[in-house]
């Protein structure tokens, strides 16, 4: 899978919400969006997937 900067990922085996800071020589740079916290980390693509809530939350 291919991503970009500012898309929203998570490992595919969960974890954290993060957003993707930059993709360099073959691995995703991604930052933890928890409030607070300011670390980042390095994934391979085949490591993470895009994020997705869990569950229906209907329309607000």
């Amino acid at each position: 899978m291919t991503f970009a900067t500012g898309d929203i990922v998570q490992p595919t085996k969960g974890g954290p919400a993060m957003s993707v800071v930059k993709v360099e020589n073959d691995l995703v740079y991604c930052e933890m969006m928890d409030p607070g916290e300011e670390k980042s980390k390095a994934f391979k693509p085949q490591e993470l997937t895009l994020y997705k809530e869990e569950g229906d939350f209907g329309v607000c």
